[in-house]
């Protein structure tokens, strides 16, 4: 028998519905999903690594700046616009199933124009071609995983559902295949590298009596993204991590990416054999990686032993442990036996429920919402209630994702059987339901309170994912339960179900962009440094290995060899802490004002204020400027006897102190002294004679 699987009882003939011998079952323990084999499972996982590039937006040139600006907070002067989504064939004669879906939502999205978003970002122009850095950027890096380049690149419509982009599609464009990286001790391939538009920012949403409206902000919309999507050879949750981490540090090795909050995405394709494909997005933090995925995989175990517990309930064949050998024919009959089994009937209860006395019925009941409620025949006991793991994150259980597929038409979520009477909903209304619906004991039952239309629609998806539970887990996008910014215990909720092929078709308004050998290979040839080499040529300047890390982690090693190596030669360590200290966004200004300090001709304050006011113009001509207002502005540090004085003075003041705390007065003091200067000493020198001084004392 093969390692991780046992024999499922009772097995049957798909066809013939007779008993069959040697089908096997996967075996873990969903409540320890890090117990979980991935070898035994049939553990696939691959990657998709988004990055913004640092250039300006990809098909109009404008600048990618992003406002901070809440919902509330936009300006009046800037334009907004609304539109409707319509799922319409793609050329292929099909519309694409996320489409379909998303139309049903009845979703108004409203736009904010801000001054970086035209009339290409309202698609009320044709695109510009491709930006040159941009490809330049992802040529680099196509470069650096051994990834060969497509020579005509062809733009690509890919049909976006939720709004974020003002056309309904986003535009794609793949520039290089079959790379690779090695990620720990074992090769990962690189199946695509693209470039495409980043989406526009979701600011807020809100139900009004004609629907949902959702307001975005247009400033990230046309961004540049580079996209890296890894062949499903990922090992194991813990290799996805490692995988992630060598993506990322490859594309901050380019120096042309964007840092920050947002700026890099990491999507994850999971599946198990007795599973199906799912991409889980919002996975920020690489920490959480390996957790989202385990808990995916428990997720995907526990649903095909739940459809094999109802199949058996209802006298259905068995799913075959590894979706390779499904039978359509087979998977047909229980998809129509399921139709019979839990028809589309949604039914009024307002009037049934209207003495109800829990809050939440109350509330939507004096905002004139409905009650309606569906019959789920044979779920009684399998919805499940709310339980927790051994590692603190919820359990996968059915009543949950059909709370998510009701989410998904904008509700709030849904009331069923298995956790009530709860939530004020007494166990005599729950009588009440179960006696109008005509349910058996076997049989369970869902409510959904909100405007009649939106309830309407959130059990249609109820009913359809209930349906679903006789099935393998449905393929679909899901996305990282978040709280307070991080996720809350990594697991996942439904967002949309995963597109079909109907979803990508050629953009017409951009020509082709042909890549010459002349140009890959000037790319070949100034391939930017690894980590590895930065890091070695960083160590022989004498810095701690504090500096080292800080400098390479905010990649600012270039600016300091442009520091140590320019027209003033900056000694390492003091450019060193002046490049942490304060950034790189004035580098001429801050090298001529480190200059001065170092020559004992300006202070730290001088350094400070005039580092603000100072304007890059050529580095002499700051020298000059900066020697010129520390005089007239008193920015020249005192001499050592003026400091000792200085010093002595507030040390026959301070003497108690001193006495009392020896070395440890030395902080208190300095800001003593330095006021007594006002402000003309060097920090440095100051501590170095209070050093001495109280050491003779003590």
């Amino acid at each position: 028998m093969k390692k991780g699987w046992r024999n499922t009882s009772p097995p049957v003939d798909p066809m013939s519905m007779t008993p069959l011998r040697g089908i096997m079952e996967p075996i873990g323990d969903v409540s320890k999903p890090e117990t979980l084999d991935p070898v035994a499972l049939g553990f696939m996982c691959g990657l998709e690594i988004h990055q913004q590039l640092s250039t300006g937006k990809l098909h109009s040139r404008l600048p990618t700046e992003l406002y901070d600006f809440k919902s509330e907070e936009i300006p009046d002067e800037w334009p907004r616009s609304s539109r409707r989504l319509r799922a319409s064939e793609g050329e292929g004669g099909r519309k694409d199933v996320a489409a379909r879906f998303e139309q049903k939502r009845n979703r108004t999205f409203e736009y904010v124009q801000p001054p970086n978003a035209g009339l290409i970002e309202l698609d009320e122009s044709p695109p510009r071609t491709h930006d040159s850095d941009a490809v330049d950027i992802v040529l680099t890096v196509s470069a650096m995983t051994g990834s060969n380049p497509i020579p005509s690149l062809q733009a690509m419509r890919k049909t976006v559902v939720d709004g974020s982009n003002t056309s309904g599609f986003q535009r794609t464009t793949i520039v290089a295949t079959g790379g690779s990286i090695v990620a720990g001790s074992a090769r990962v391939g690189l199946d695509l590298i693209s470039i495409e538009e980043d989406s526009a920012r979701k600011l807020t949403s809100f139900k009004s009596e004609s629907g949902e409206k959702v307001i975005y902000n247009l400033d990230r919309l046309g961004t540049p993204l580079i996209e890296i999507a890894t062949s499903p050879e990922v090992r194991s949750p813990e290799h996805a991590k490692e995988t992630a981490i060598v993506l990322g540090r490859i594309l901050r090795d380019t120096r042309r990416v964007r840092r920050g909050l947002g700026s890099i995405r990491q999507d994850l394709n999971v599946s198990i054999s007795c599973g199906d494909r799912v991409e889980i997005k919002g996975c920020q933090d690489l920490d959480w990686i390996p957790k989202i995925i385990r808990l995916e995989m428990a997720r995907q175990l526990h649903f095909f032993r739940l459809a094999n517990e109802l199949r058996a309930e209802a006298s259905l064949p068995p799913l075959p442990s590894n979706r390779q050998d499904d039978s359509k024919p087979v998977e047909n009959r229980v998809a129509l036996s399921c139709l019979k089994r839990i028809p589309l009937k949604i039914q009024n209860l307002t009037d049934t429920l209207s003495s109800c006395e829990s809050e939440m019925v109350c509330s939507a009941l004096e905002r004139e919402e409905s009650i309606m409620a569906i019959a789920l025949p044979g779920l009684s006991g399998h919805l499940g209630s709310k339980s927790l793991n051994n590692n603190g994150a919820q359990m996968p259980r059915l009543g949950r994702e059909l709370a998510s597929a009701a989410k998904l038409a904008g509700v709030a979520g849904i009331f069923h059987s298995d956790e009530l009477p709860a939530y004020g909903i007494s166990e005599k209304d729950v009588l009440s339901v179960r006696e109008h619906l005509m349910l058996s004991e076997k049989d369970a039952f869902a409510l959904c309170l909100a405007p009649r239309w939106q309830a309407e629609l959130a059990l249609e998806a109820v009913i359809n994912r209930a349906r679903m539970a006789y099935h393998r887990i449905p393929r679909e996008v899901r996305n990282v339960v978040i709280h307070k910014g991080k996720p809350a215990d990594g697991t996942t909720t439904a967002l949309r179900p995963l597109p079909g092929v109907a979803r990508m078709y050629p953009e017409t308004d951009i020509p082709l962009l042909e890549i010459s050998t002349e140009r890959w290979e000037m790319i070949c040839s100034n391939l930017p440094l690894s980590a590895e080499q930065r890091e070695s040529r960083i160590q022989g300047l004498g810095l701690s290995q504090n500096q080292v890390e800080s400098i390479l982690n905010n990649e600012l090693d270039d600016a300091l060899f442009d520091g140590i190596e320019g027209p003033i030669e900056l000694p390492p360590k003091a450019w060193a802490s002046a490049l942490l200290d304060y950034g790189v966004e004035k580098p001429k200004s801050l090298a001529a004002a480190i200059s001065l300090r170092e020559k004992g001709l300006l202070t730290r304050e001088g350094v400070d204020r005039l580092l603000i006011e100072s304007t890059e113009i050529g580095i002499h001509e700051i020298v000059e400027w900066m020697i010129s207002e520390a005089k007239s502005r008193g920015f020249v540090p005192a001499d050592t006897s003026l400091i000792e004085n200085a010093v002595n003075e507030i040390l026959s003041e301070k003497m108690e102190l001193v006495n009392e705390k020896g070395m440890g007065a030395i902080g208190p003091l300095m800001g003593l002294v330095m006021k007594k200067l006002a402000g003309s000493a060097d920090g440095k020198s100051v501590s170095k004679i209070l050093r001495e001084k109280i050491s003779e004392i003590i």
